[in-house]
């Protein structure tokens, strides 16, 4: 098969450039979903990221409604296996419990992501319902294309691999706790979580019910983020929550520098803080900073941090119980098969089907002492800085933060889990949005994400902050180096 461009020219462009190429009549949507279709088939057998192909829409990239007048021109895109639902397709939420799973109708996000103009041509290998740090399990083990003997974290663990190995410029990615920027950040690529209130849910969830679950994407670029910002934002009829818009396209505001901003780094959140190479990769980023004109010291919210987890935990245990509860019904099980669903989800459906509402309230009340102490913090410091992770990149096979994990308590594997994700659940709890930017490296050599995060509905801010990084390093994120696994590297 003839491609329409090299492999080096291919990896080159970003979602933005390749549609105008398809603008300007240099290619067809169906050349771009060819050579995305010949890069899965380069770079999976040694990354495991893909799970499946949608040939016909390779073929006929319009088959299922992409408008190929949208922003994206036909840009090809996987769709996490979870989260937004596309009619009459497999979506089997990286569980054997799932398998054979075909939702009835797209959700409204799919149609706003197929209106931009980008074509939906798979799905990507997600952990079993997203719970866990990185895809493996019996059906998939998702590598680092930086180096395969690490994790890609997760729970974006596919659309991560993918996009970083040059394969696609950008790729569906979800966050509930950090699914977005985590594995952005230890893969090297720029991954927003916005806001509450951008990306709707519609119509099987609201802002209101996925309480800590926000959709979007990962990228190589700030434009391509801020593209899919701009054309996939908005609510659905019905949304229970008001959704915000920005006074000015985030396309256009990324072309300005921000004004000179009140940045805070921090590594110390409660009883969580970094290795000293981490905390010296954020004092190098935080001097950066400074030579671009902000202003930065260490400073840190007032938040009684074990709180702040301990209600988080309680929130994804009770809304994961649920999930799986409602699957279980749908096949007309009284309890989940141990030979269909992994030990700890087992666990979470256990201690988290019967919560009570005090439990919740409760949980509730803590979660807006957390919003309201950040809000305070945000009146001082326009952004915070932090490493993505709080300890290094895990080995794949590395169960102990695995729902795989035989570990007894349920309690004790999120209390582990947060001694490595940290940084980014807290966020969520929010509803505040934050990025990871690939600026550090990690002492293996993996990339290492630097986050920031701002008060709420200023999404913008971070992206205009992530632009003039990206004009101050001429575009060379990650020093301009390229993963090991990579499609112009075969």
């Amino acid at each position: 098969m003839t491609l329409a461009m090299s492999w080096d020219e291919w990896a080159k462009h970003d979602a933005v450039a390749l549609a105008a190429r398809v603008r300007k009549g240099d290619l067809m949507p169906a050349d771009l979903a060819a050579q995305a279709a010949a890069g899965i088939a380069r770079t999976n057998p040694a990354l495991d990221a893909v799970v499946e192909v949608f040939d016909d829409v390779v073929a006929d990239p319009a088959k299922d409604g992409m408008n190929a007048e949208g922003a994206f021109a036909g840009v090809p895109y996987l769709m996490k296996d979870l989260g937004p639902t596309l009619k009459g397709r497999l979506q089997e939420f990286g569980s054997m419990i799932m398998q054979g799973h075909r939702p009835t109708q797209d959700s409204f996000l799919t149609g706003k992501i197929r209106g931009a103009g980008l074509n939906i041509m798979g799905r990507s290998t997600t952990p079993e319902f997203g719970v866990c740090s990185s895809a493996e399990n019996k059906l998939y083990v998702t590598r680092n294309p930086w180096d395969t003997d690490y994790t890609t974290c997760g729970s974006s663990a596919g659309s991560a691999a993918m996009v970083a190995a040059g394969v696609l410029p950008i790729s569906h990615a979800t966050d509930g706790g950090g699914s977005i920027r985590i594995p952005a950040g230890v893969n090297g690529l720029i991954g927003l979580k916005v806001s509450r209130g951008v990306y709707s849910l519609a119509p099987a969830l609201s802002d209101l019910s996925g309480l800590v679950s926000i959709q979007g994407c990962v990228s190589r670029s700030v434009r391509d983020t801020a593209t899919f910002v701009d054309n996939c934002r908005g609510g659905a009829p019905g949304e229970f929550m008001p959704f915000w818009s920005s006074a000015e396209p985030t396309s256009d505001l990324i072309k300005r520098d921000p004004a000179k901003l009140r940045i805070a780094l921090s590594h110390e959140w409660g009883d969580y803080k970094s290795p000293p190479h981490f905390v010296g990769e954020l004092e190098r980023v935080g001097k950066m900073l400074e030579g671009l004109g902000h202003h930065v010291e260490w400073a840190l919210p007032e938040v009684d941090f074990r709180k702040a987890f301990a209600a988080q935990t309680t929130c994804y245990i009770s809304n994961f119980a649920q999930v799986i509860a409602g699957h279980l019904a749908r096949l007309g099980l009284d309890k989940p098969a141990t030979d269909l669903l992994e030990p700890i989800n087992i666990k979470i459906w256990e201690s988290g089907l019967n919560t009570s509402y005090t439990e919740r309230n409760a949980m509730q009340a803590v979660f807006n002492t957390t919003s309201r102490a950040f809000g305070a913090f945000f009146e001082r410091y326009d952004i915070i800085l932090t490493p993505i992770t709080a300890k290094p990149t895990p080995k794949v096979g590395t169960s102990e933060y695995l729902t795989t994990s035989t570990n007894p308590s349920v309690h004790d594997w999120f209390a582990n889990l947060w001694k490595n994700f940290a940084y980014t659940p807290l966020a969520n709890l929010c509803g505040i949005p934050g990025i990871s930017l690939p600026l550090a490296a990690q002492e293996n050599g993996l990339p290492l994400g630097i986050q920031a995060q701002t008060r709420q509905a200023n999404d913008g801010l971070l992206l205009q902050l992530a632009a003039q990084i990206e004009r101050a390093i001429e575009g060379q994120w990650n020093g301009g180096r390229v993963p090991v696994e990579h499609v112009s590297r075969q």
